[in-house]
Formats: structure tokens, C-alpha cells, sequence
């Protein structure tokens, strides 16, 4: 009883600190019919919100950035300080790049429940916690930057970051959301995969240390993306692209 106790106390406070919110199996995510045609709108609609997040995240480095400098010149507040400001930053940006996205990115476990998936595939807990994870990582290695580059936020890694952070949004409203299953496949490989691989590279060039940091998210990313891969081959394999749907 206690053992349960303390696993449900656990899943309450990784879903709260990851803003999962909790699925309820019975309720049904696509009960639409859908046609083999490619969903224009659904396409220029994630371009558009991806885009436009990376666009205010970007804008949002340079404010943190102009903020930083002012602070580090100002002989009111210790040294620490823009240290202490950044590092939350950082966690803004990792744990709810999200509400920077003009797209329905709710985080929920529906989709992952109802599906069916590969007998090696996680517990859905496992998900945030690694994610928790990771979120720290991002953190520790975007300091380790941050200060390589003279506590400078509008620089190419950072960009990059944001970028990673918003393709993995969009992924998030494409699978999560929508249960596009067929379109999550092509997005996770050339978005936040592809994305992670880059960020962490040139993480790597900036502070060697970093890169060694961030690397796990690339071998959990990877694992997902095979994840994914698996889910979309066991539920039908539908076509690799937004399908419409007919209303």
C-alpha cells in the first residue's frame, strides 16, 4: 500500500512539475473519418506557429540578454545574480517552451494510452521523468555556454536551441494532440531528433563539456524516434503526412 502510495505521490508530482495532464482512457482522440489527402492547411499551419514561436523565443534572448548585461554592469547586485537569472531562464525555456506557441501543445498521456505499442516501449511515467531529466541537463549545459560566450543569449547556439525546443513543440501538437500518427513519424526524425544532434554539436564546439551534457537527450531522443516509428508501423501505417479529415 505504501509502495502505491508513493508511486502515485510520484506521478503527481512529475506530471505537475512537466504539466501532464492525466488521460482518461475513455475518451476517444480522432473520431472523425479521414481521406488519403494531404491536409494543406494542417501543414501551413504548423509552419506557421513553429515559425512564429522561434520568432518570439529569439526576441526573448535578445530582452534576457539586454537584461543580463544590465545587471552584470550594474554594481547593485552581486555577481551571482545574473547567474541565478539565466539558469531560470534556461528552465523556462526547457520545462514550458510551450507557451511561447500559438499551437494546442497540451501535454497528455490519451494518445500514448490508446495506442497500441511495442512490447519493449516505456510506462508512460517514465516519459516525464526522463524528460525531467533532461530538462536539468539543458540547463547545466546551457550555462556552461552561456558563460563560454561572455553571457551573451542572442548567439547561434542558443538559436539553435530555441529552434530544437520548437520543432519538439510541434511534434508534441502533431502526435500528442491530433494523433497524427503517420506525420509524427517524418517530424520527430528532421525536427527534434535532427535538431538535438545539431544543438548538441555546436554545444560541443562552444564548451566540450556542455556537448557531453546534452548528449543524453540525443540517445533518448533516439529511442523515441524509434518509439514512434514503431507505434505508426503497429496502428496501421497510415500515410506519412497530415491526412484531411472529413467532417
Amino acid at each position: 500500500m505504501n509502495q502505491s502510495n508513493n508511486s502515485s505521490i510520484l506521478e503527481k508530482f512529475v506530471n505537475t512539475v512537466m504539466g501532464v495532464k492525466a488521460s482518461n482512457s475513455q475518451l476517444s482522440l480522432n473520431t472523425s473519418s479521414t481521406t488519403q489527402e494531404l491536409d494543406i492547411k494542417a501543414v501551413l499551419v504548423y509552419k506557421l506557429g513553429t515559425i512564429l514561436q522561434i520568432g518570439v523565443m529569439v526576441l526573448t534572448l535578445l530582452g534576457m540578454e539586454k537584461l543580463i548585461i544590465l545587471i552584470d554592469n550594474s554594481s547593485s547586485f552581486p555577481s551571482w545574480v545574473s547567474t541565478l537569472l539565466a539558469g531560470l531562464f534556461f528552465a523556462l525555456l526547457s520545462l514550458r517552451s510551450r507557451i511561447f506557441s500559438i499551437l494546442d501543445n497540451t501535454r497528455s498521456r490519451q494518445t500514448y494510452d490508446q495506442v497500441i505499442r511495442p512490447r519493449w516501449s516505456p510506462p508512460p511515467l517514465v516519459f516525464p521523468i526522463v524528460w525531467m531529466i533532461i530538462a536539468v541537463l539543458r540547463v547545466i549545459s546551457s550555462l556552461l555556454v552561456w558563460q563560454q560566450l561572455n553571457h551573451h543569449l542572442l548567439a547561434l547556439p542558443f538559436i539553435l536551441f530555441v529552434v530544437h525546443l520548437a520543432l519538439g513543440d510541434t511534434w508534441n501538437t502533431i502526435f500528442t494532440v491530433e494523433r497524427r500518427l503517420g506525420a509524427a513519424v517524418p517530424v520527430v526524425i528532421l525536427g527534434p531528433w535532427l535538431s538535438a544532434l545539431v544543438v548538441t554539436a555546436i554545444y560541443w564546439q562552444t564548451n566540450p563539456l556542455a556537448g557531453i551534457t546534452l548528449s543524453f537527450s540525443c540517445v533518448w531522443l533516439t529511442v523515441a524516434a524509434v518509439l514512434v516509428l514503431r507505434i505508426w508501423q503497429l496502428n496501421g501505417s497510415e500515410p506519412l503526412y497530415p491526412l484531411k479529415l472529413n467532417k
